[in-house]
C-alpha cells in the first residue's frame, strides 16, 4: 500500500504549515511507514493511505515518486 507522508525536516522546531513536506512510501501500514522513517528524524505531522483516484491524481503529478525503504 502506498501512504503520503507530511513532514517537517526539523524536529526541533514546531511545525509551521508552510514548511511542510510530503513524500510517498510504500509500506503495510502506518505504523509500518512511520518505523521505515525513523531514521531519518523527520517530525512526522501525518500519515494518509493513497488509493484509487487520489492516488491516480497524484501519480500525474511530475513530482510524485514512491519511496521504498
Amino acid at each position: 500500500m502506498i501512504f503520503k507522508v507530511y513532514f517537517q525536516k526539523n524536529f526541533q522546531q514546531v511545525p509551521v504549515r508552510e514548511l511542510t513536506e510530503s513524500i510517498f512510501v510504500e509500506g503495510e501500514s502506518e505504523s509500518d511507514v512511520r518505523k521505515k522513517l525513523i531514521p531519518r528524524e523527520y517530525n512526522i505531522e501525518f500519515v494518509t493511505p493513497v488509493s484509487g483516484a487520489y492516488l491516480e491524481y497524484e501519480k500525474n503529478s511530475e513530482d510524485f515518486k514512491v519511496e521504498s525503504i
